[in-house]
């Protein structure tokens, strides 16, 4: 018995209670965070968080045709990314005048969507498959032509408005490009023969052969509509960051598809609708808006659209097994593969929600606790502990890492958790799980819409980030910058660990002593794109230059800021230099993994010195593997981030001031607009085990 070409009356009854069940839970969404949520229930805020949805909206609503007819494309968030560096390149090195080269990056993104539906309708290959090859031969390429340091930015002001602007001072520019696409999505989908054709070939590819409908060309030509609408997005996720790298648009495509599926469109093909896209994409967005804006962990976001997206698949997975046998695709064996990919999509999203979010909770708990107080006021206990009395309400402060998940950012929580309990602060501590500017731009177009006080930021990307803050000067909030910082005219004062001179030289100087100043090096940083890094490294070369001429150094690897990651790079730098003495991490998860690294692989005429914390590597020192490790009290940074917050805001922290009174810190020298916590610190197996932290 063969299954019809086209869904049944009852199957698009069935979609349309599907809809409207999202639809209440977008409402229920909306009344939950007008009530916990600061300023969520505005016009203001609405603008905002569609303007913030733009790119992945875009992503998802070119995904949907796709999917219904039975594909799927996992390129997008790649393919994303690499319009963007083409973008950068044409504009900056290529001197292609900016409205020419948006025109090219989007002929570009068609040309990619044309690779995969012609890999897919003339080679016969599996999308998921062809798919995923693209998704790292795009991000390959984005990261070859950007050797994965190179970042474009200082686009024209007409440009930048595109993403930051606003029409009649509410509405994001960017917000008619997204409502046009929609609508023409939705045309094409609803109301042409193409997309009825598409569903056809979802529901039964087969059956849409014998009945005339040209497959190939079908496919083929949604498959250049998702590349294009890919190209789109970046040239408006440029706009929105006023940059252009290489991890751009990185876990796009998982959400997008998220959106889709959650929309009530099957991913087993043959069932979806534009507006169900845009329903599931509003039911993420509205989540994670209000999650920030009712100061709730925005990990959430992630278990609860896990959770929805798993009960979406699982119930559409039960309507096929209840009307057949085997499913109304060619074969039963493509029903396995589309069911495996989602099922493991969804379980990836939810453990990985899951276990950053227990983490976090841990991590709250623990901050809590009175020892971490007195293991800060441990470091100076001859200073002054008692602040100035509060008055009046609460000072909101909203404090954000790089990432959440590094632990010298948790270190500087402790001390922000300190001196915010200390001044009756109300702290708001959130963040990317990973480093991403554009991220750390969407958490502060909120805190804007969030009306908090002062927002404290350990910057990521300078130029990506301080549009967002330059913003949130001109809201009448107050901005600091610590641990690495923004343009000047983005914030008022930066709270500095140290200068990258005494940082590089503190590096550099430790190096040259275990390499007995002659040999070769390599650094490991988190990011080749982070300001504070790429001083430090100017400052390193600047002093092996002057005082070490017989050191060699190495190419600069990156390790995203995770611990595995400098474990397998630094395995790489050793297994291709065999002539290596010494590995400089200068970013705290780098130091272990380094170490880690060298440990296994017996390289005893390896030696590893770097930024991090004594706790992680103390096993390491006292094994001699590592020398030294070169930082300053991650604690002492956080609380006087909070400390200078609260003295700016009340007034008693103004431009031209030299010194501020911190606390239990003491007196702090502040150099012209740099309040400096001090100079680095050597730990080392004589004095290692007298810290902890």
């Amino acid at each position: 018995m063969t299954a019809s070409a086209t869904p049944s009356s009852n199957e698009i009854s069935r979609e349309s209670r599907a809809q409207l069940t999202l639809l209440l839970v977008l409402l229920g969404e909306i009344a939950l965070f007008a009530v916990i949520g600061h300023n969520f229930f505005t016009a203001e805020n609405a603008f905002r968080l569609l303007g913030l949805s733009v790119e992945i909206g875009l992503l998802a609503v070119a995904l949907t045709p796709l999917v219904i007819g039975g594909g799927i494309d996992l390129s997008v968030g790649s393919l994303l990314g690499l319009s963007a560096v083409m973008l950068g390149l044409m504009y900056r090195d290529w001197h292609v005048p900016l409205p020419l080269a948006i025109a090219a990056t989007l002929l570009l993104g068609a040309m990619c969507g044309a690779l995969n539906g012609l890999l897919v309708t003339r080679l016969r290959l599996p999308p998921l498959i062809v798919t995923l090859g693209t998704f790292s031969l795009f991000r390959g390429l984005a990261v070859g032509i950007t050797g994965g340091t190179d970042t474009f930015g200082h686009f024209p002001n007409w440009f930048v408005q595109l993403g930051q602007g606003s029409i009649l001072g509410i509405v994001p520019c960017q917000l008619p490009i997204f409502v046009l696409v929609i609508a023409a999505f939705w045309m094409l989908q609803h109301r042409t023969t193409l997309g009825r054709s598409l569903v056809a070939i979802g529901y039964s590819p087969a059956g849409a052969r014998y009945a005339g409908i040209p497959v190939r060309q079908r496919l083929m030509l949604v498959y250049v509509l998702s590349g294009l609408i890919s190209s789109l997005a970046a040239v408006i996720y440029v706009a929105h960051v006023n940059q252009a790298k290489s991890d751009a648009g990185t876990g796009y495509e998982l959400l997008a598809i998220a959106a889709v599926v959650l929309g009530g469109t099957s991913i087993f093909g043959g069932r979806g609708t534009v507006h169900g896209t845009v329903l599931g994409l509003l039911v993420i967005a509205v989540l994670k808006t209000g999650l920030t804006l009712s100061d709730l962990p925005s990990e959430l976001a992630g278990i609860v659209t896990g959770i929805l997206l798993l009960a979406t698949v699982g119930l559409d997975g039960l309507r096929l097994k209840s009307k057949y046998i085997t499913p109304p695709r060619a074969t039963s064996e493509e029903f396995e593969m589309k069911n495996s990919q989602v099922a493991v999509l969804a379980a990836v999203i939810l453990l990985g929600a899951g276990l950053i979010a227990g983490s976090n909770w841990l991590l709250f708990s623990s901050l809590r606790s009175p020892t971490a107080a007195a293991t800060a006021r441990s470091t100076n206990p001859s200073a002054s502990t008692s602040p100035p009395a509060p008055i009046g309400k609460p000072l909101t402060l909203a404090m954000m890492p790089k990432s959440k998940g590094n632990g010298y950012f948790i270190a500087c929580r402790k001390g922000a958790e300190e001196a915010a309990q200390a001044l009756n602060v109300n702290l708001i501590w959130d963040g990317p799980t990973e480093t991403d500017p554009a991220e750390q731009t969407k958490i502060i177009e909120n805190w804007i819409t969030r009306r908090v006080d002062v927002i404290a930021v350990a910057v990521e990307n300078r130029g990506g980030i301080s549009s967002a803050l330059r913003k949130a000067r001109a809201a009448g909030i107050h901005v600091v910058t610590w641990d690495s910082d923004a343009e000047p005219d983005a914030r008022d004062f930066f709270v500095n660990q140290a200068t990258p001179q005494g940082i590089g030289e503190a590096l550099m100087d430790n190096a040259a002593r275990v390499m007995h100043e002659e040999g070769e090096f390599a650094i490991i940083a988190a990011s080749l794109t982070a300001a504070n890094q790429n001083e430090w490294k100017e400052q390193i070369e600047i002093r092996r230059a002057a005082k070490y001429p017989n050191i060699v150094p190495a190419k600069a690897y990156a390790c995203d800021d995770q611990q595995d990651q400098a474990f397998k790079q630094a395995k790489t730098i050793m297994a291709a230099n065999p002539k290596i003495k010494l590995l400089m991490a200068i970013c705290s998860p780098a130091v272990p993994g380094a170490a880690e690294a060298v440990k296994q692989t017996g390289r005893d005429d390896v030696k590893v010195v770097g930024l991090g914390l004594p706790n992680e590597n103390k096993m390491y020192v006292k094994q001699g593997i590592t020398d030294t490790v070169i930082l300053w009290n991650t604690m002492d940074l956080g609380y006087l981030t909070v400390w200078s917050a609260n003295e700016l805001h009340a007034g008693r922290l103004k431009p031209g001031d030299k010194q501020i009174d911190a606390g239990r810190l003491g007196k702090i020298e502040i150099a012209d607009d740099n309040i400096l916590l001090g100079k680095p610190f050597s730990f080392t197996k004589q004095n290692i085990e007298s810290f902890d932290f």
